[in-house]
């Protein structure tokens, strides 16, 4: 089996399974127990807070653990709202953002929030000018993914925390970093990131736990009520099993960045230059270096992206129509839509993103398949 589409979900390293194994069924004592086994899984859990805080360039009282990026986006954006209603009701994201921002935001305005949404250029960037211009007195919170996980544009996180803070500096800044954190070097005091999330199964962790970065000092209401655990923040004893493995699949992220980051834009340029020798493709979104490597969207024109994909798995090769959230939706993308591509373009657009355990065979095998299926599709479609 090929696999490409790592931007939705992960193999884990088996290291990752063997650290889970080993808390579940070793080190399984409840952290908020005095006992020492309870003693042993807290200094486990801190241990993996440090990990990240040292990654992230901030303290660790300042990481929280949470069920995955949803949780993480859903807390950033209605902890502010209720955190800061008396600054303001006001709330600025963008049109390219994943469903975990988006809809909280919408049911926000149902309960009398006001959200701009920034639109995109054509290659999926956000306008600094436009983002300024929306910023306001009453604006408490803006929200904005890193790396947008359909086509792998990055936004340039420098600027808008500069422009974010120059303007007003009570508005909070939430970056998802659900596709960028451990494959893109972040810093959120250079970035003046107050709220980050990430999600442990992009980066060869397990699944159902996540991390929120959490400035010290801001207003953010929790979600939850309880027991008062994690500071008081998040209730409910700690996933130490899913925290300390995701914590070792971080530091190897961490670790390998560098190195990831070189091998797999030349898988990613290897897979580019190939689909684009064929007839009716094109690549979507930002095409240069500034652009994730760790993400290829392309058109296949006049062809159905889902026809294609399942031809494809038919091969053992595996990619997306897509966000993996919306893939089963009978709609056009509404990232793609957003950056103004018509429905013919966005109909055929396939979504391959790799990781840093892919190989060149793997653009190999995959390009082999194509030069055979999108001929074949083409002939008939005639």
């Amino acid at each position: 089996m090929i696999y490409l589409d790592n931007a939705a979900t992960t193999r884990a390293l088996d290291s990752v399974a063997e650290k889970m194994a080993h808390m579940m069924c070793e080190c399984y004592g409840n952290p908020a127990s005095m006992s020492k086994m309870g003693l042993d899984v807290e200094k486990e859990i801190r241990g993996a807070a440090q990990i990240f805080a040292n990654g992230l360039h901030c303290k660790e009282e300042e990481i929280f653990f949470t069920s995955g990026g949803t949780e993480g986006d859903n807390w950033a954006i209605y902890g502010t709202a209720n955190g800061y209603k008396r600054h303001g009701k006001h709330l600025i994201t963008t049109e390219i953002e994943h469903p975990a921002v988006k809809n909280p935001m919408q049911h926000l305005e149902e309960e009398g929030y006001e959200v701009t949404y920034l639109g995109v250029d054509a290659k999926g960037h956000i306008s600094l000018d436009e983002l300024r211009n929306a910023i306001r007195e009453d604006t408490i919170l803006v929200s904005i993914i890193l790396v947008n996980n359909e086509t792998g544009v990055v936004q340039n996180a420098i600027e808008i925390g500069k422009f974010i803070k120059e303007k007003n500096p009570i508005t909070l800044f939430h970056a998802d970093a659900v596709q960028a954190f451990g494959k893109y070097p972040i810093d959120v005091n250079k970035m003046k990131i107050d709220l980050l999330t990430m999600s442990g199964h992009k980066i060869h962790g397990p699944k159902g736990v996540g991390m929120l970065y959490m400035r010290k000092g801001t207003k953010v209401k929790p979600l939850l009520l309880g027991g008062g655990h994690q500071r008081g923040q998040r209730p409910g004893t700690e996933n130490a099993p899913g925290v300390c493995a995701m914590a070792l699949a971080a530091k190897e992220a961490f670790d390998h960045m560098t190195d990831g980051i070189a091998h797999v834009r030349q898988l990613k340029s290897a897979l580019a230059t190939g689909v684009l020798a064929m007839e009716n493709t094109q690549i979507n979104g930002d095409a240069s270096d500034d652009a994730s490597p760790y993400v290829l969207n392309v058109s296949f024109k006049g062809l159905r992206s889902e026809v294609l994909l399942h031809a494809l798995e038919g091969k053992g090769v595996i990619v997306s129509a897509g966000s993996a959230c919306d893939s089963k939706k009978k709609v056009g993308s509404p990232v793609l839509t957003a950056m103004g591509m018509p429905f013919s373009e966005i109909e055929g657009a396939i979504r391959f993103s790799f990781c840093r355990h892919n190989t060149m065979e793997d653009v190999e095998g995959c390009l082999a398949a194509l030069n055979e299926l999108v001929p074949f599709f083409r002939k008939y479609n005639r």
